[in-house]
């Protein structure tokens, strides 16, 4: 079976705040890009939902 790439991107953010981010991460048993991941979703699902779905390649 062949694995599919996932792209990386890299953030710029200021130490703090990605303390704070490791910190709920934490506490929500995941990985700081987990959460991440999941912040990102919850976003978009709120801005397709007021907006309507975004068309990509994908």
């Amino acid at each position: 079976m062949e694995k599919i790439a996932i792209p990386r991107y890299t953030l710029r953010i200021d130490a703090a705040l990605l303390e704070k981010l490791r910190f709920i991460a934490a506490y929500n048993d995941r990985s700081a890009n987990k959460e991440l991941e999941r912040m990102i979703r919850k976003h978009v699902e709120a801005f397709e939902k007021e907006h309507g779905v975004i068309k990509t390649d994908n």
